[in-house]
């Protein structure tokens, strides 16, 4: 009797090309690879049968770098390509890896109804706030005062927050990360991977070289207690280095508010509890700036609808079932024109 034995599970390492890693020294984006690269060791992904899609920047090297299928496309398009490959094979994985630029520049009318679609795959935004690749240029995040060749005065644009981007285009989860947070990141992408449907990750993502310390005002190990609320579901909303601060909404209004347990009689029972299925939450979750109130890091909303390629493939099924047999040969022959009705 033979018996088969089972392949070893695959490290993360296992999950690396031969390809030299080339970011800058200290770019974020090595700690973002590693933390997919556990993530897909976690869950077991068969490299055959996974693939890596981005278009252009600093984080559309990525395939490169994993030993996956990948696709390097063209700038923005990224979204496009990826709802191409999960429709004609569902069976694969698909991952998409895009910078603010990238995605919410050229590439956001593809981003929009990729969301909108909920086409099933994982869509990860490094956003840095600025362009890397090109030198430094302000970016679509990038914050209004901005000083970059582009606009050595200081930007006047209002910037785009992905995470309110993606929640009016329709996603159905949306979640944050911080390219430091090695412990959480794979966590974070395995639930990503989970959800069927399209998933919008948003990852702060330091570039050392244009836009050093961009994020430091939440970052900072000093300051990331007191200026980060790391969301669970079903649980309150607590933060602080004391863990005494806390997030609640502030009466006659629509508004969140930080206040502090024990303090003007305040009780846990008084914080809003977190609930990834409730939208309205998650789009003033996402609205929270970092200085007078904490980043909302975490899963901000998940509530699953039925993927874009379930409903082309049960079209497809209905069609071909409903369609009269005919003889392709018969029907080219059978003269200049033929009529199509409606059956």
């Amino acid at each position: 009797m033979n018996v088969v034995t089972p392949p070893e599970p695959l490290k993360p390492k296992d999950y690396a090309s031969d390809q030299e890693v080339r970011w800058c020294p200290g770019c974020g984006d090595y700690a973002i690879l590693r933390g997919v690269q556990k993530a897909l060791s976690d869950i077991g992904a068969r490299k055959e049968n996974t693939v890596f899609v981005s278009g252009i920047g600093c984080a559309a090297r990525f395939p490169y770098y994993l030993s996956t299928y990948g696709f390097h496309t063209i700038h923005g398009r990224a979204p496009a390509i990826a709802t191409g490959i999960k429709i004609t094979n569902p069976e694969l994985d698909v991952w998409v890896v895009s910078g603010d630029g990238d995605s919410l520049s050229i590439g956001g009318n593809h981003l929009l109804h990729l969301l909108r679609r909920n086409v099933d795959v994982q869509f990860l935004l490094f956003n840095n706030e600025i362009y890397g690749l090109t030198k430094g240029q302000y970016s679509p995040t990038s914050r209004a005062g901005t000083r970059s060749p582009s606009t050595p005065f200081g930007s006047v644009d209002k910037p785009v927050s992905p995470v309110a981007f993606a929640l009016g285009a329709g996603a159905r989860f949306v979640a944050r990360g911080i390219d430091t947070m090695q412990k959480q990141l794979p966590g974070l992408f395995k639930r990503a991977h989970e959800h069927k449907g399209t998933s919008f990750v948003e990852i702060f993502q330091n570039c050392i070289v244009y836009n050093d310390g961009v994020f430091s005002d939440f970052t900072e190990k000093e300051v990331a207690a007191d200026r980060q609320l790391h969301l669970e579901h079903g649980k309150p909303m607590i933060f602080g280095k004391d863990r005494n601060l806390g997030i609640r909404l502030k009466a006659g209004a629509l508004k969140l508010e930080v206040v502090t347990i024990g303090k003007d009689s305040v009780t846990e029972d008084d914080l809003l509890v977190h609930d990834e299925k409730d939208q309205m939450m998650a789009t003033l979750l996402g609205g929270m700036n970092g200085t007078d109130m904490p980043v909302a890091i975490g899963i901000l909303y998940c509530d699953p609808l039925p993927s874009y390629e379930e409903g082309v493939s049960a079209l497809a099924a209905r069609a071909i079932e409903q369609a009269p047999s005919a003889d392709v040969n018969e029907l080219l022959r059978h003269g200049h024109t033929w009529m199509v009705e409606d059956a």
